[in-house]
């Protein structure tokens, strides 16, 4: 029994990706057969149980949100194109502030 699952399992992990920490990883067999579960369970809105971002683009929601948590007041969108979204505001100080965020997943600030 222990080579048969040996074997199913070797034969399922051939041509499939496989993660880096292998202390998460489950074998799971039932009725439709063996299943490998990496405890990981993907939400529709792109998040997963932990919490960090996986997939998708930079939106304008997000620009906004990260611009606020980096302390920008009355943050608004001023321009958005395919690949930047552009916010302005204002510090703490009333100066304005002008921030470029790439499209990229976690809005990466480009300047």
């Amino acid at each position: 029994m222990r080579k048969l699952l040996i074997g199913c399992a070797l034969l399922a992990g051939i041509g499939t990706v496989m993660p880096a920490a292998a202390q998460g990883i489950e074998l799971q067999i039932g009725r439709d057969g063996l299943r490998i579960d990496d405890g990981q369970r993907y939400y529709r809105d792109g998040y997963r149980d932990d919490r960090r971002y996986i997939a998708g683009r930079c939106t304008e929601n997000r620009a906004l949100n990260k611009a606020e948590r980096m302390g920008i007041r009355r943050a608004r969108i001023a321009d958005v194109g395919r690949r930047t979204i552009d916010v302005r505001g204002r510090d703490r100080y009333g100066e304005r502030i002008y921030v470029t965020f790439g499209r990229q997943p976690n809005c990466p600030i480009l300047g």
